[in-house]
């Protein structure tokens, strides 16, 4: 299995300061990948600047614009969370064209899928702003891309970030060549997300909300994989599958209050492999947006590597310590299946 990496040392140059998206996320992720033998066995994608043409594809010119200036003048604040530094746009464009890269590597044949170690990450930038750590859209602008210049037709995007991805949603919400399915802790930032957000028009039923209460772990994701990931995917046919892998949902992640183990991510990969293989020649392109106990990330992506490579691998962190009272989904997972047909 060849499987294609995206990297590149200006991602590194979005300076966020004492920040939870900050460079080190990826100096350890990248550390730690060599050191478990998985980064030498990568296949390098050579990323490159998104146009500001591509960025078009979702954003407004005034947003675009926004940004640039905003890091033109020395850096400073897109809202509360969101900070930008001189070299940001830089990166914000070589993080949306990382994800073009890919998606043209994957379906040229270049390698059989990717993952893009990308930052500032993207979801949810929406198409006339940027907040919560991120600048563009990075895999909105990539499925956009696809459909435009490839002549892919439906693209299925797989969001497990533990915050829902607002801008993705808003980007396609009326569109019914994009699925979009989100599983997420709500109510919790941003606020979107409820299983009742359906999409509008068109494409109505082409946006899958699993809103978590605190506390899912495994085996609550495993279950929405299984019950509502993998039909929606066999009922919509992508030709290609795109993934959002935030890695916040793990037990020891600060920003959130999930019980995901790196195991547990590793077992999502296993379901979004099997269905590509099933359903899209095993076309997958993955973007790294959250994530920020640096060891629970760095763990996850080896994982999901690992994963994409048909290989196996080994969880150093285990399940969480003293974890007991777990919520019953049951519920959740039947009135989302009951919205959608399942």
């Amino acid at each position: 299995m060849v499987t294609g990496c995206v990297y590149d040392p200006i991602y590194l140059k979005h300076d966020t300061g004492a920040h939870p998206e900050r460079a080190e996320r990826l100096e350890v992720t990248l550390d730690a990948l060599r050191t478990e033998g998985v980064f030498d066995v990568l296949v390098p994608v050579q990323p490159r600047a998104a146009s500001v043409d591509e960025l078009l594809y979702v954003h407004s010119e005034r947003h675009i614009k926004h940004v640039e200036q905003v890091a033109a003048s020395g850096g400073g604040y897109l809202d509360l969370d969101t900070v930008l530094s001189t070299r940001s746009y830089d990166a914000a464009l070589m993080a949306a064209g990382g994800v073009i890269s890919a998606v043209d590597d994957v379906l040229s044949g270049r390698v059989a899928n990717a993952m893009a170690l990308v930052r500032p990450p993207g979801h949810h930038a929406t198409p006339d702003r940027g907040m919560g750590f991120c600048l563009f859209n990075n895999v909105a602008i990539a499925t956009r891309h696809a459909q435009k210049m490839r002549a892919i037709g439906r693209v299925m995007i797989v969001d497990f970030d533990v915050h829902h991805g607002n801008g993705t949603q808003d980007a396609f919400y009326g569109d019914d060549t994009v699925l979009y399915l989100s599983t997420h802790q709500y109510p919790f930032y941003p606020g979107t997300g409820n299983y009742d957000e359906t999409g509008s028009g068109r494409g109505k039923g082409f946006t899958v909300n699993v809103p978590f209460p605190d506390g899912v772990g495994d085996r609550g994701y495993k279950r929405a994989f299984d019950e509502i990931v993998v039909p929606v995917a066999r009922r919509f046919a992508p030709e290609l599958i795109m993934v959002s892998a935030g890695y916040d949902a793990h037990w020891m992640d600060p920003l959130a209050a999930m019980q995901v183990s790196t195991s547990g991510y590793g077992d999502m990969m296993r379901v979004i492999k099997s269905l590509a293989e099933e359903l899209c020649q095993g076309r997958i392109v993955v973007t790294l947006e959250g994530g920020y106990n640096l060891r629970a990330l760095a763990t996850s992506v080896v994982a999901t590597f690992s994963v994409l490579l048909g290989r196996d691998f080994f969880d150093p962190l285990g399940p969480p310590s003293g974890a007991g009272y777990e919520p019953n989904v049951d519920s959740l997972l039947a009135t989302v299946k009951k919205i959608h047909g399942l």
